[in-house]
């Protein structure tokens, strides 16, 4: 059973940093593209950043651009999200992601609540 499983949300105030992680288990993704999407009540999901396997290249929504930083460990099949200088906006839950066979994102863990206060 594949798995992808968040961690490392929470609350913090405006300003403040968290480090989203995401492990994943029952499928190795060695080739997939990772991201995180985020959703707030009533919106559709959205894409904040994603990276490839092949060669690191990444991609952020621009509202969140010069603040939050992905990476990945292709070894460990993990992928992070270093989010600084929150806003209350960023406020959400906050969904790994990665690739399947066919390039689109088919995988997603539960989700973790991130919650900035201002």
């Amino acid at each position: 059973q594949v798995q992808l499983v968040e961690s490392g949300g929470g609350l913090v105030q405006a300003g403040g940093s968290l480090r989203l992680s995401c492990t994943t288990s029952g499928r190795t993704f060695r080739s997939a593209t990772m991201g995180w999407f985020r959703q707030t009540p009533g919106k559709e999901r959205e894409v904040v950043a994603w990276i490839t396997r092949s060669d690191g290249s990444t991609y952020y929504a621009d509202s969140v651009k010069g603040r939050f930083t992905i990476s990945r460990d292709n070894a460990k099949n993990t992928v992070s999200l270093q989010m600084t200088s929150l806003l209350p906006e960023d406020t959400a839950v906050y969904y790994c992601t990665a690739t399947g066979g066919s390039g689109a994102f088919d995988y997603w863990g539960q989700g973790t609540q991130v919650t900035v206060s201002s």
